[in-house]
């Protein structure tokens, strides 16, 4: 399986991203955002954490106009798969690669430390290795991760199983870290190929590290 991971300037998670994969035994090609186009043989673009140039006017605003962002949406298009991962979600966002949008965080303050999710939907490429209803303890780290959309839109997220992922505690009871209407930690869109989540699977691959819900999450997408 070949994994192209973008690098956009301020992205600081790529090189763990690409440690993740390599882990699972996948290779692995670094894309800065300035290039044009995906690599042809790419079965995975992953968009990563960190703060694409400097989160300056709203996180991923900027970075949505970078030239790679037009061969991602290319790539999407024709069905191939995408990954963001909080920055990366974020571009997402502002890229319209998924539907809603971030705000600060409800108490304002950057919020950093491991925060339990309940898998809501496995009907996909990305979680079809967890079961509905499992809860994994993976990092959080984010200053904009309040996660909003219109109630109308939203009761079509849950309906056509586009909601993958919510905060909870460790009994599996909603516990919001940043104010995303309903506890929403990660979503897909409605073609599931598109995937984004505020969390950090990629920080979450050894026991060591806290965690290794991690693997299960990106073993998901190995061919």
């Amino acid at each position: 399986m070949n994994v192209t991971v973008l690098q956009f300037p301020g992205t600081n998670c790529e090189y763990d991203t690409r440690y993740a994969f390599e882990r699972l035994a996948q290779k692995v090609t670094i894309v800065w955002h300035e290039e044009t186009v995906i690599p042809a043989n790419t079965d995975l673009v992953v968009v990563p954490g960190g703060f694409s140039y400097g989160d300056y006017l709203r996180s991923g605003a900027i970075a949505r106009f970078s030239p790679v962002m037009q061969a991602v949406r290319s790539y999407a298009d024709n069905g191939g798969y995408v990954l963001g991962i909080c920055n990366g979600f974020q571009i997402l966002l502002e890229s319209h690669l998924l539907p809603g949008a971030m705000k600060r965080n409800e108490n304002l303050h950057f919020v950093s430390k491991h925060h339990w999710l309940k898998v809501e939907n496995n009907d996909n490429r990305f979680l079809r290795r967890c079961e509905v209803g499992e809860k994994l303890h993976i990092p959080i780290a984010h200053a904009e991760g309040n996660y909003f959309i219109e109630k109308e839109v939203l009761k079509e997220l849950w309906d056509n199983g586009q909601v993958l992922l919510t905060y909870c505690d460790e009994a599996g009871n909603p516990a919001n870290p940043n104010g995303s209407v309903d506890a929403i930690a990660g979503i897909c869109n409605k073609q599931k190929n598109v995937f984004g989540l505020m969390p950090h699977p990629e920080r979450a691959m050894e026991t060591i590290l806290g965690s290794e819900d991690g693997v299960k999450m990106l073993e998901g997408f190995l061919i």
